[in-house]
């Protein structure tokens, strides 16, 4: 990440991460906890912190363990409450006529019925895709990069995708599978993992808690 002090949000294209970023938790960890028959997920989670595996491995894994049908599972989601401060910044970003991005290791059905159910209206989302079968959850990963072992989805190529060359690439993420994009921004604000890869690194991002730290940075260049 560039030294970069901004005076406009205008000048950038902003990418968020979903699970623990725009929502509290992750949401898709606690769908196979909470659905899963057995603990067979553990051993692909570790493997795949150790670096062992990539998440689409990972992903396909754990969800051969899950078992909830499509009404069971969107009841479930009815009761996702995203990050409160979320709202403000999708204002506000639509007031500067921008579009933010989601770029998630989730699946496109889950955050679009979370993100409708929170009142957030259509929002560009790059996510891995999911289909129904009784109690079985089929998932597909249309953004791999065979580049790429370690993610399902590869969020940096669809983030290099969408990048303008006069405008500043914006990351905000909290996990593992934020490195690879964030690491090819020019503004990061970081949380969990990827904070903790980006201080162990010596690399420059933004520390936030919540959303609401966001918010506020970019009332400062409202001002």
């Amino acid at each position: 990440m560039h030294n970069i002090r901004l005076s406009s949000l205008s000048q950038c294209l902003v990418f968020f991460d979903f699970d623990n970023t725009i929502t509290t938790f992750d949401v898709l960890d606690d769908i196979i906890k909470r659905f899963s028959v057995n603990k067979d997920w553990v051993k692909f989670e570790e493997a795949w912190e150790k670096g062992e595996i990539g998440s689409r491995r990972c992903l396909e894994g754990q969800l051969r363990s899950v078992r909830v049908t499509r009404k069971e599972l969107f009841r479930y989601l009815s009761g996702i409450k995203i990050d409160p401060h979320f709202h403000k910044i999708y204002a506000m970003l639509k007031r500067e006529g921008l579009r933010p991005v989601i770029l998630s290791d989730n699946f496109n059905p889950i955050i679009k019925f979370i993100l409708k159910n929170n009142d957030i209206g259509e929002m560009r989302i790059f996510a891995n895709n999911l289909s129904f079968r009784g109690d079985r959850l089929l998932s597909s990963f249309p953004h791999v990069n065979s580049h790429c072992l370690r993610c399902a989805h590869c969020k940096k190529k669809n983030l290099l995708k969408k990048g303008v060359r006069d405008k500043i690439i914006m990351y905000i993420g909290d996990g593992l599978s934020d490195i690879c994009p964030a690491e090819n921004s020019d503004m990061v604000f970081a949380k969990g993992k990827l904070l903790e890869h980006f201080r162990s690194k010596k690399k420059l991002c933004l520390a936030f808690r919540n959303l609401d730290d966001i918010y506020n940075y970019y009332r400062g260049l409202e001002k």
